[in-house]
């Protein structure tokens, strides 16, 4: 058993890594293009918007955390 809650803790961490809301967005991004998918609607295009957002929101929250370890 010890090997198989290791292989799952290591998936785990290969997924979500250090930031857990990225890889909320990105499951909340596939299941949207997933039911968009299934509509007429195209859904090619949530995917890139999704992976802009979710940069910028990352990048925005990087740099607010080293400027607040910096003001200390």
């Amino acid at each position: 058993m010890s090997r198989l809650s290791a292989a799952l803790l290591a998936i785990w961490d290969f997924v979500v890594g250090d930031d857990w809301l990225t890889a909320l967005g990105v499951v909340v991004a596939l299941s949207l293009t997933a039911l968009i998918a299934t509509t007429s609607v195209p859904a090619w295009w949530l995917m890139p918007i999704a992976v802009l957002g979710l940069l910028g929101l990352s990048l925005w929250r990087a740099s607010r955390s080293a400027r607040s370890r910096r003001a200390q």
